[in-house]
């Protein structure tokens, strides 16, 4: 599994300490984690939630990742910006118990966490906890066992409901603020992450337009 990283201006100066907590705990796993940033608090490039949202968006859409860990100071407003879009199911974790229980019985690919709120001592424990339960199993499995199927039929309800609400995402680009949308896909290293993994070329075309 690829997973990306994305984080907003507030928190930007933790990149490096959830890029490094991340990465202990699931290459082990055998998964790989690219760093969208932001990469300090001095990134030139600087990201709002809703930006964050964006760029999940596209990253997930066109298969250039196959999960996101992003966030903001509560985690609130990037878990609402990355819900905004398609094929992104982006749920609030602040504990490992969340973590474990989004997983299993949401099945999501994207998680908003709060970097700040309550984010004292000890914080960077919490975090190497919440990964470890995130990805400790494969997605959807349920829980409790005596509830799998009716949640496993919940999930299949939800993305087909979300194919009704959500256009396609090549639409909702052209149609956003070009500013905003080109400044979630201007990181230092965006371009080289993401079109050497992107496996949507209508999504890569039209990248390719709003960058020009």
């Amino acid at each position: 599994m690829r997973i990306a990283l994305i984080n907003e201006n507030s928190q930007a100066a933790k990149n490096e300490l959830i890029c490094k907590t991340l990465k202990k705990v699931v290459e082990p796993m055998g998964h790989e984690v690219v760093n969208y940033g932001m990469y300090g608090a001095e990134d030139t490039n600087s990201l709002t939630y809703v930006q964050n949202g964006i760029l999940a968006a596209v990253l997930l859409n066109s298969g250039a990742a196959d999960y996101c860990i992003t966030g903001c100071g509560t985690g609130e407003g990037a878990m609402l910006a990355c819900n905004s879009f398609p094929k992104v199911l982006c749920g609030h974790i602040e504990s490992p118990l969340d973590a474990y229980l989004f997983s299993q019985v949401n099945d999501g690919n994207c998680v908003a966490i709060p970097f700040a709120e309550n984010f004292g001592w000890g914080g960077e424990l919490n975090l190497e906890y919440i990964f470890e339960k995130l990805f400790c199993a494969p997605g959807g499995g349920g829980y409790p066992p005596e509830r799998v199927v009716p949640e496993q039929r919940n999930k299949k309800i939800l993305d087909q409901v979300k194919e009704i609400t959500h256009r396609d995402l090549v639409s909702i680009l052209r149609e956003l603020d070009r500013e905003l949308v080109v400044g979630a896909l201007s990181g230092e290293h965006f371009k080289e992450y993401f079109f050497a993994n992107c496996k949507d070329e209508k999504i890569a075309e039209c990248v390719r337009e709003l960058l020009a």
